[in-house]
């Protein structure tokens, strides 16, 4: 039993009992089990009749798919076991090995995870956690972007001592969250996994939306101190390596409209892959009588109430806006000339209750094991489903049996969502592969369909005619607001500045406009000291957040500079045929996986077909690859690496 002591220090500690209970009583099953696995050492909660059933699609499964007698039984036991961790008793298995974290993991989803799964979980865990060292004193980096890969880095060159100056365009620290405002605007990709790994969050739903991301962000960049070594309204116009100094010079453009030049040993580029809008061109758009809004340029002061609105498109964006609006306005016209697939969405908008964001923030063994739950499901429990069988008599529709069954059950989806206006399934079931292009959530999209305010127009918006738009197809329809959810030009990496690397090396013609490519995403062969975050083949295609991804960059180029630093040198790049090894590599894993499906027309692709923005490798592989950078990929200095 605990003692007195224990029972002082709770006292003290000001525990909200009825709070706790709550959250014990509202909290997920699956994650309990494993909270009292590690507390009690009794691996009875793995088996029958503890062990869950299968959620069903994305859902948070909370209770398990177990009998209510089951669950008391879980959630008293729970109870008990926290109180006396918060007394003071340590867990009794405070370190699974790999494998047992894999299978404990595969029991709380109730599917097969690979063993080998278990190494990521014990690091996203930290449960064999190091010290952080000032070793890069002496340093000096620039960051280029303020948004959450550049706050990441800018954390990081500030815990190992480095000075760094970082650079933004903007008027805040925020990136995407900063420039995205329209209505609707949220992530798709749940709290816990779109956190810091450094800076945990109290998040007040599931799924945050614009405001409250963007509040979290300007807090940590705020608590790190970032403010105080940040030029906001500062755009970066030029970026050259000084061979003759090891440097990197960048030339910005200030608020005052001042040239700035700043120099420092490394340089690390954030502005991330969806940062440059992609406007459409449409004949005659300039003759439009009204607004016409990018919805990442969403203004301010625009007021939709009463009106006539028309939105391009039907991707991410799109899917948000217009079941946002869809009740303002008086009319609702959508071209969409694509159709997509888009999962049923249980958690859009849904709080977490008071009890279960106390239990999160008071007992980190549940908040980790909640998010490896979201990581696995929103991650890599998809991606063995994505490669292609050339077997499969069905290519039209599917990649292969399993994807066939994902197909029909998004189908029968859609038509449920639609109701008794089956009439219009021709025009929103997708006739390709599902996962094709991105799996977007579903924030009503299909029911807003069915309003009487809202029209769909099947087809591009081919030209404007004053307020009149006019389909491909000879469809009209008279517009007040024209708004472009046409997304960003992804391929066109690093298109925002121009980059000049060794020997006069131009990036943008290295890599032949947009036919971009990186070592592990981060380094580009004849760029020295340079690091790219969330770089080309990077992107989340199988689902999931980029925050892991973008911080194992950061580990990796961590790795290289140490390793610089250890032998002495002041500039390090990647080997020429590395580079290109890895980039055939690439090629040829992607060819094996759904997007190089003869149906994919998506972001991910770039002008001449090929997959250039998403990565091909599980999460867990692509961890493993950015551990430690390999040497022998490296070259120190200059183009020779011999005496190192």
């Amino acid at each position: 039993m605990a003692s007195a002591a224990g029972d002082n220090l709770l006292e003290q500690a000001g525990i909200d009992w009825d709070r706790l209970r709550a959250g014990v009583e509202e909290a997920n099953i699956p994650a309990l089990l494993m909270c009292l696995v590690q507390m009690t050492g009794d691996r009875k909660w793995l088996a029958d009749p503890y062990a869950p059933q299968r959620g069903r699609g994305v859902d948070n499964n909370d209770d398990g798919g177990l009998s209510p007698e089951i669950q008391a039984v879980i959630r008293a036991a729970a109870f008990d076991a926290i109180v006396n961790w918060l007394k003071g008793r340590p867990l009794a298995l405070a370190r699974p090995d790999n494998e047992e974290l894999a299978n404990m993991l595969a029991v709380s989803m109730s599917e097969e995870v690979p063993p080998e799964y278990g190494e990521i979980i014990a690091s996203w865990m930290k449960l064999d956690p190091q010290e952080v060292e000032p070793t890069l004193a002496g340093k000096k980096a620039i960051v280029i972007g303020g948004g959450i890969s550049g706050i990441a880095a800018a954390v990081e060159m500030h815990r190992r001592g480095a000075e760094y100056l970082l650079l933004e365009k903007n008027e805040d620290f925020g990136g995407t969250w900063w420039e995205n405002r329209y209505p609707g605007c949220g992530v798709d990709t749940p709290n816990l996994t779109y956190t810091f790994s450094f800076e945990p969050n109290d998040w007040a739903n599931y799924f945050p939306m614009r405001e409250e991301i963007d509040r979290y962000i300007r807090e940590t960049a705020r608590k790190h101190g970032l403010y105080d070594s940040t030029r906001f309204e500062t755009k970066v116009e030029r970026a050259e390596w000084i061979e003759a100094e090891n440097c990197w010079e960048v030339t910005a453009i200030n608020a005052a409209g001042e040239v700035e030049r700043h120099r420092a040993d490394l340089l690390f580029s954030a502005v991330g892959l969806l940062n440059t809008p992609k406007y459409p061109d449409i004949p005659g758009i300039d003759s439009f009588v009204g607004p016409v809004i990018h919805s990442s340029r969403w203004p301010k002061d625009i007021d939709l109430a009463g009106k006539r609105v028309a939105v391009v498109g039907n991707g991410a964006s799109a899917m948000q806006i217009v079941p946002e609006v869809a009740d303002r306005v008086e009319e609702l016209i959508v071209f969409a000339r694509s159709k997509q697939w888009a999962a049923p969405f249980p958690q859009f908008r849904k709080a977490v209750p008071d009890g279960v964001r106390y239990l999160t923030a008071l007992i980190p063994l549940y908040r980790d094991w909640f998010e490896q739950r979201l990581a696995w499901m929103f991650n890599d429990r998809l991606y063995r489903t994505l490669f292609r069988d050339p077997d499969w008599p069905h290519q039209d529709r599917s990649i292969n049996q399993t994807n066939d069954r994902h197909r029909e059950f998004y189908t029968q989806y859609i038509r449920e969502e639609l109701g008794d206006r089956q009439d219009l399934l021709p025009d929103l079931l997708p006739d390709y592969p599902p996962y094709l292009k991105r799996m977007l959530m579903d924030n009503g999209w299909f029911r807003t369909m069915t309003k009487q305010n809202v029209r769909l127009i099947p087809d591009r918006l081919a030209k404007v005619e004053n307020g009149t738009l006019v389909a491909a197809s000879g469809a009209t329809a008279e517009a007040d607001i024209l708004v472009l959810a046409t997304g960003f030009t992804a391929s066109a990496l690093l298109s925002s500045y121009e980059v000049i690397g060794r020997e006069g090396r131009v990036l943008r013609e290295y890599w032949d406009g947009d036919n971009v490519d990186a070592f592990l995403g981060t380094l580009v062969a004849g760029f020295p000291n340079m690091f790219i975050l969330t770089g080309p083949h990077t992107g989340s295609g199988h689902g999931g957040s980029m925050m892991r991804t973008m911080e194992n960059q950061i580990h990796y180029a961590l790795s290289i500079i140490e390793q610089m630093e250890a032998c002495g040198a002041d500039a390090v790049e990647v080997r020429q045929d590395v580079y290109d090894s890895y980039r055939d590599e690439v090629d040829a894993m992607h060819e094996k996986l759904l997007w190089s499906h003869k149906g994919s027309d998506n972001w991910y692709r770039n002008s001449r077909g090929r997959v250039t923005t998403i990565t091909p490798w599980r999460n867990d592989k692509y961890w493993r690859m950015t551990r430690r950078a390999d040497k022998e990929h490296l070259l120190f200095d200059a183009a020779n690496d011999a005496e190192f």
